[in-house]
């Protein structure tokens, strides 16, 4: 994938705001890659996650454009190194029974889930990094994938590893 930017942005859950979101983002010329949408903590917040190609423009003009709008509380970009993000793929795959074994090894290696079996077709799922859902596409598509869906990213920052200093404590 091209380079791209991740951002979450906090919202009030309100009528409107996601297509106000998207609007401002396509108006200024970014094409929307990933997006997913779903409450937060706060049912009176809703976390939407934007994957936009950036190659060429800076991100910081849709940052300024998107506090800007009324319901938007908090935007945060997330670089790809410093969180943690995720995708599902969803997957109907041609599975003759000559072949199952094959489809389940491979499943299996990639910790993905048989969610659905066929008389000749398997549905399969995993939730990993983009990437390692890129890498599992592809080994599938040679056994005929018959469908396919993917989410959009859904992404947090890593958890800090430092350690609390410790305290000293005097003894009596």
């Amino acid at each position: 994938m091209a380079a791209h930017h991740t951002l979450v942005v906090l919202v009030e859950n309100r009528f409107g705001v996601l297509a106000r979101v998207t609007s401002l983002i396509s108006r200024r010329g970014y094409n929307i890659h990933s997006l997913a949408v779903a409450p937060s903590v706060n049912e009176q917040f809703s976390k939407i996650t934007i994957v936009v190609d950036a190659e060429s423009t800076p991100i910081e003009q849709i940052v300024k454009q998107l506090h800007k709008l009324i319901n938007v509380v908090e935007i945060a970009e997330l670089s790809p190194s410093d969180s943690v993000e995720r995708e599902m793929l969803l997957a109907t795959v041609s599975a003759p029974s000559e072949r199952r074994a094959e489809i389940v090894e491979l499943v299996n290696i990639f910790e993905g889930k048989i969610v659905n079996v066929g008389h000749d077709e398997i549905m399969v799922t995993l939730a990993d990094p983009p990437d390692k859902l890129d890498d599992f596409e592809e080994l599938l598509r040679p056994f005929g994938i018959v469908d396919v869906q993917r989410t959009g990213r859904v992404a947090l920052p890593k958890l800090s590893r430092s350690v609390a200093p410790l305290r000293v404590v005097e003894s009596a």
